[in-house]
């Protein structure tokens, strides 16, 4: 692989955008995907690293009409019915599990574990799905609001014990522009040797700089109130919580008590 400069790698992590409007056919249906252009894009996938050899993960391409528009509505994100491809990714502990008892072997209790590297390897995996498509020309969006509908989604796909959804993950060529988003300064994300609270100073200047992320239509940027939005007492991720508990029990993924 012939080596690229430092300035065409940030230039191609530059234009990555999160794109949620997607070019369809003349009748709003999805545009599709041509078929090697889909094998390169899983076959990326594929190849993402993984713990232990075991690839604890699977994606559910969403096909049929019917079913993506019930993922759709369950996870309140309309595109996933108008992208070319759309996926639900999941870590799946379950594939390994058979493959022992295949052999004759009998399967460890490993819930904790199982969360840790399923999530790993599906993230890892969807990531390397959605890159390889940036080199295709496509554009994406992961789709935290699996967390929306989880019941729904565990029924409507028939996942077994074993296999979580994490994210959902739309394809397609965008139909939109959107513009760069800003990141947190990284003398708050990257710690050397040890793990160092940022003081209040650069925590307010890391305000400063995400601001414009969340500016909605006329609404100027307020990233703090984007944050209350999800992370604050009865914001959404709160509400959340107790049905990913519910869903991690009813998968057999549960470590923790009653």
């Amino acid at each position: 692989m012939t080596a690229r400069t430092p300035q065409e790698v940030r230039a191609s992590y530059d234009a990555h955008r999160t794109v949620r409007q997607y070019v369809t056919q003349a009748d709003g249906t999805p545009l599709p995907m041509p078929a090697d252009h889909l094998d390169a894009i899983l076959y990326a996938a594929q190849r993402a690293p993984t713990d232990a050899t075991a690839q604890l993960y699977s994606f559910i391409r969403l096909v049929r009409p019917e079913v993506r528009a019930g993922v759709a509505e369950l996870t309140t994100n309309a595109h996933i019915a108008t992208a070319s491809e759309a996926f639900v990714v999941c870590l799946d502990v379950r594939r390994v599990g058979r493959v022992l008892e295949a052999a004759g072997q009998e399967v460890g209790q490993w819930p904790a574990i199982a969360v840790h590297f399923g999530i790993g390897d599906a993230v890892m995996a969807g990531q390397n799905l959605l890159t390889a498509a940036e080199m295709l020309g496509y554009q994406g969006c992961w789709i935290g609001g699996v967390l929306n509908g989880l019941e729904g989604i565990l029924d409507l796909l028939d996942l077994p014990a074993g296999v979580l959804p994490f994210a959902a993950l739309t394809l397609g060529l965008p139909a939109e522009e959107p513009p760069l988003r800003p990141r947190v300064p990284r003398p708050l994300v990257v710690h050397e040797d040890r793990y160092r609270d940022g003081s209040e100073e650069e925590l307010r200047h890391a305000v400063e700089v995400m601001n414009p992320i969340a500016a909605r239509g006329d609404k100027p940027g307020d990233w703090v109130r984007l944050l209350r939005a999800y992370w604050a007492p009865g914001g959404s991720m709160e509400k959340r919580e107790p049905h990913l508990v519910a869903a991690l029990k009813r998968q057999g993924l549960w470590a923790g008590g009653e």
